[in-house]
């Protein structure tokens, strides 16, 4: 058994944001899994009082940094981890590889600096960084200490293009032991990417919980109350707002809105609306970008997916989408549609409501009651969108950059549509394991669904140690 190997939680802890966690190796160097931004009341609840972002721990034993995926939640702390000093490599798939560059670039333009020569020095820093892994390669993590190796192999998670889990064997001589970070597992018949396989083996998983008391619905079921909600929205002759984050949630909802509107040819989405001549509105220049590397990057598509682009349809390009670019246009849409109420379906980050061009839609038509609100991802607690979630059908309000607004929409939501696995899934990754880990850390979910999970999983694993650090 090889001596002395601590997993340490950074974040992801009290929540399901900051993901964050360290490998350390004989006390004396360690590897980090994530390094995320924490979000909505995570943000300042008793973590560095910097909205999240400073790096409140060692870091000069830090030799390497493995990114699960390109999530805000799991990479936003990556331009402050620079800043405190990390100067080790960045190990992740070959898609987030593409993508990482894009999604904290934008972070930085937001967050940090609009300064473009000091944006392109960061980019620069980063791309000279990452070493792109495919997915099932053994790769060694370089460590300083003698006998001692760390290797690791991505996985695929299913979760958005390139996402993994991270399988880490620590060896010393001949003696090895396995721990597995889930990072974020993806829905089984998620839109466009195949679902995760289990590991074969580890003697110490740390788990994502964030669905761990909850099932989601089939896939079919899913869609079937998408295209109803969408119909059922329309007959108001308003707009449907659907606030979702620009990789992930945007590509999966094209793909199944392109496939609703195929399968609904003849028939009409609302009176004198015909599905073929629905609007369905991109308006996020990022989103825009990763759809293109989502195309880009269709070998790592699943087969279903394939077989579309095959037969000569075109899933996250199709005739009814428009995509809105510059900041100009994106006001012009919505005068547009607040003016002629012209039936809309719109797609917009960010997916919690708390920056972006959403924030723009919900301030001109969060009080036409003709506008319906439809949430497809999770909440967070402190977010604007949990605001409206949770008090748009009691006639409530919610701030919007510093002003109030009544909640005059009708507000939706069709939770089957996570990126993440619910319990099933969850147990499932566990239950297929040939041999069962020692110890299940469960991190990334609330109080209830961290609880729930665990009961479940003493259930199939009776002789592990599940906890809840």
């Amino acid at each position: 058994m090889v001596n002395k190997v601590d997993v340490i939680h950074h974040g992801a802890v009290d929540g399901v944001t900051g993901s964050c966690h360290e490998l350390r190796v004989r006390g004396k160097d360690g590897i980090l899994i994530d390094c995320g931004l924490f979000q909505g009341s995570e943000a300042s609840s008793g973590h560095d009082g910097n909205q999240g972002l400073a790096i409140d721990f060692p870091i000069e034993h830090i030799r390497a940094l493995v990114v699960t995926h390109c999530h805000i939640d799991h990479v936003g702390r990556i331009p402050h981890l620079f800043a405190a000093g990390f100067d080790g490599s960045i190990y992740c798939s070959e898609p987030s590889a593409i993508l990482l560059p894009l999604v904290l670039k934008d972070a930085v333009k937001v967050g940090v600096t609009r300064d473009q020569s000091l944006i392109a020095r960061f980019v620069k820093l980063l791309e000279s960084k990452i070493i792109p892994v495919p997915y099932g390669q053994l790769t060694e993590i370089p460590l300083p200490i003698e006998d001692y190796s760390i290797w690791i192999k991505l996985q695929r998670a299913g979760h958005i293009l390139g996402s993994c889990y991270v399988e880490c064997d620590i060896k010393q001589g001949a003696a090895s032991r396995r721990v597995i970070f889930s990072g974020d597992l993806g829905a089984p018949y998620a839109p466009l990417l195949p679902p995760p396989r289990s590991p074969y083996a580890a003697d110490v998983l740390v788990l994502e919980s964030t669905y761990g008391d909850r099932v989601h619905e089939g896939r079919k079921i899913r869609k079937q109350k998408l295209s109803k909600i969408v119909e059922r929205c329309l007959k108001d002759l308003g707009v449907i707002l659907i606030p979702a984050f620009s990789i992930g949630r945007t590509q999966e909802l094209l793909y199944e809105f392109e496939d609703i509107i195929h399968s609904n040819k003849g028939r009409f989405a609302a009176k004198n609306l015909p599905w073929e001549e629905l609007d369905v509105i991109v308006d996020s220049p990022l989103a825009n970008r990763f759809t293109k590397v989502y195309q880009q990057l269709r070998d790592f598509w699943d087969q279903e997916a394939r077989t579309k682009l095959a037969v000569g349809r075109h899933p996250l390009s199709f005739e009814q989408l428009t995509t809105v670019g510059s900041h100009g246009d994106h006001l012009s849409i919505i005068d547009h549609l607040k003016n002629t109420g012209r039936p809309s379906i719109v797609i917009a980050a960010s997916g919690m409501c708390s920056g972006g061009r959403i924030v723009n839609y919900l301030k001109a038509l969060i009080e036409d009651s003709r506008t319906d609100i439809l949430f497809v991802g999770y909440q967070a607690k402190g977010t604007p969108g949990r605001t409206i979630q949770k008090y748009g059908a009691k006639n409530g309000y919610v701030n919007l950059e510093g002003k109030t607004y009544d909640i005059k929409a009708s507000v939706h939501t069709l939770s089957g549509y996570s990126a993440h696995a619910d319990q099933p899934g969850l147990i499932r990754f566990v239950k297929g394991m040939h041999r069962k880990p020692g110890e299940i850390r469960i991190v990334h979910g609330q109080d209830r669904a961290k609880v729930v999970l665990k009961g479940k999983l003493k259930e199939i694993c009776p002789h592990t140690n599940v906890l809840i650090p």
